[in-house]
């Protein structure tokens, strides 16, 4: 969980791992399992993931669409 929420907020995968004091070849077999359990291709689509479950929040806030008048 810590991965995906450091990846969502936009970490480098070297800046994950030394925090995490892993490897980088963790932040990426991580990154990889995750994608592949959730069915996601892209790390945007793990940022939209995170943020629909609350993990990250959105930083531009919550998206509304325009009103018609």
């Amino acid at each position: 969980m810590e991965v995906l929420q450091l990846i969502a907020e936009g970490h480098a995968n070297k800046q994950i791992a030394d925090k995490l004091f892993i490897s980088i070849k963790t932040v990426e077999k991580h990154r990889q399992q995750l994608m592949d359990k959730l069915e996601i291709h892209d790390v945007a689509g793990l940022t939209r993931y995170a943020i629909r479950k609350g993990i990250i929040e959105n930083p531009q806030g919550t998206y509304k669409s325009p009103s018609h008048p």
